[in-house]
C-alpha cells in the first residue's frame, strides 16, 4: 500500500471486533475500533477514516440508522459485515448507499481482498473512465460536477451522488449509446466480480433513476438490456 488507510470496525460483538482488527492490522492498515454509535462517533470526530466496517445489529441505533447518517455528512466507503442474510437487508443495506454487504461467516481472505479493492476506489475517487476532465457534465438539462459528485437538476436543485452511484454513471456515460454489463459496473463500483444472485448493480441503478428519471417504470437516460446490462441514453451535452 502506498498510503496507509484508516478503517474504523463497528462491531459490538468483542472476539469478533478483536479478530476483525488483528486481522486488518496485520494487513498493514491503522484500525480503529467501536463497540455501538457513540463510540463510533467519537472515532470518526478524531479521525480520518476511509472506510467503515459495521455491523447492522448494534445496541443503541442500529447499523441502517447509523450508516444512513454517516453517508449524508461523509464520502466515507462502508460495508457491512453481519450475520443478517436475508435480501431485505441486503436491499436495505445497498439502498442506504453501502459499497458491499458480506455476510457471517466469512472468508479472511476474501474480506481482505474486497477491503483492498474498495480501498483503491476510496481513495482514487476519479478512477472511472473521464467523459471531460473535471469540468460539468451535462445532460438533458441535467448537471454532474465531478469533483463534489454533485447533481443539479433543471430547476436548479443540487444533491450529492453516492460514490457508487458516482462510478457507474460515469462508466455508462464514457460508454454512453453501448451496453455496459453488469460484470463491468460492478467491477467499476466495488473492484470485485459479479456473484450468483447478485443485485447490487441493479439497487444502484435503480437509485440513480430516482435521481433523475421522471418515471422509473419506463426510464429516459438509463435503459435496462435484458440478460446483458445497462445503456445510458440520455443526450451528453459537449
Amino acid at each position: 500500500m502506498t498510503t496507509q488507510a484508516n478503517i474504523l470496525i463497528v462491531e459490538d460483538e468483542e472476539v469478533t471486533r478483536l479478530n476483525l482488527k488483528n486481522l486488518f492490522d496485520a494487513e498493514g492498515y491503522n484500525t480503529l475500533v467501536a463497540a455501538n454509535g457513540e463510540q463510533m462517533a467519537q472515532k470518526l470526530q478524531g479521525n480520518d477514516i476511509d472506510l467503515v466496517l459495521m455491523d447492522i445489529n448494534l445496541p443503541g441505533k442500529n447499523g441502517l440508522l447509523l450508516a444512513r447518517e454517516l453517508l449524508e455528512k461523509d464520502d466515507t466507503g462502508l460495508i457491512f459485515i453481519t450475520g443478517r442474510d436475508s435480501d431485505v437487508d441486503k436491499v436495505l443495506g445497498l439502498e442506504i448507499g453501502a459499497d458491499d454487504y458480506i455476510t457471517k461467516p466469512f472468508n479472511p481472505r476474501e474480506l481482505t481482498i474486497r477491503v483492498r479493492n474498495l480501498l483503491k476506489r476510496v481513495q482514487h475517487t476519479d478512477g472511472a473512465e473521464k467523459v471531460t476532465d473535471n469540468e460539468l457534465i451535462s445532460f438533458n438539462e441535467w448537471k454532474l460536477d465531478p469533483n463534489s459528485r454533485r447533481m443539479t437538476s433543471p430547476a436548479g436543485e443540487t444533491f450529492p451522488i453516492p460514490r457508487g452511484e458516482y462510478r457507474a454513471l460515469r462508466l455508462l456515460m464514457a460508454r454512453s449509446g453501448q451496453i455496459v454489463t453488469r460484470q463491468e459496473l460492478i467491477q467499476e463500483m466495488t473492484g470485485r466480480d459479479l456473484r450468483e444472485n447478485d443485485r447490487t448493480v441493479d439497487v444502484t441503478i435503480r437509485r440513480l433513476r430516482k435521481h433523475f428519471e421522471t418515471d422509473t417504470a419506463s426510464p429516459e437516460f438509463i435503459n435496462t438490456i435484458h440478460g446483458e446490462g445497462y445503456r445510458f441514453v440520455g443526450s451528453l451535452n459537449a
